[in-house]
């Protein structure tokens, strides 16, 4: 069964009997449902219309939404990226200030040696020149010892260019 318009209530009509009812009355009642009628399709189109509209609106929010969701997981993994790249960073950074240190102590342990080795060297400068000295002091007391006194003496104002203390006894 079609549905019926307000169009085809204006345009219907009847057959007429003896006894019907009054063709006023039916008019008049037909006028009303006419006019419920079109009030009801003004309604539902103004509601289909509304309907349309909420529909746009929902879809332009769910593209806002989805477009949200996008920007919040782009977000998330610049965010995730930006981290990994300060830890790499950080890591790098540590690295180089190991090296530097391992570099800095191999320094400190090259200077520490080369003042050991300096150290050595002045203290076997110092026992060569010990050495030599208390060679030579062997050396004099030797010669003194097989000299007589006196002539030892001698030798040492001759030395020293003092001829008037000579004690020739």
């Amino acid at each position: 069964m079609d549905r019926i318009t307000p169009v085809d209530i204006q345009h219907r009509t009847f057959k007429k009997v003896l006894q019907g009812y009054d063709r006023s009355e039916v008019d008049q009642f037909l006028d009303e449902i006419i006019e419920t009628l079109e009030d009801e399709a003004q309604r539902r189109a103004a509601l289909e219309a509304d309907i349309a509209d909420l529909k746009e609106r929902i879809s332009h929010f769910k593209a806002m939404e989805e477009s949200l969701q996008n920007t919040l997981v782009l977000a998330q993994r610049t965010a995730d990226e930006v981290k990994a790249s300060a830890h790499k960073e950080a890591d790098l950074i540590r690295e180089q200030a190991r090296l530097a240190a391992e570099r800095e102590i191999a320094n400190y342990n090259d200077a520490i040696a080369e003042v050991r080795r300096e150290h050595q060297r002045a203290h076997d400068a110092t026992e060569k020149a010990r050495s030599e000295l208390r060679s030579l002091l062997t050396t004099h007391l030797a010669l003194l010892e097989r000299e007589p006194a006196t002539s030892a003496a001698a030798a040492i104002s001759a030395a020293n260019g003092d001829t008037s203390r000579l004690n020739l006894s």
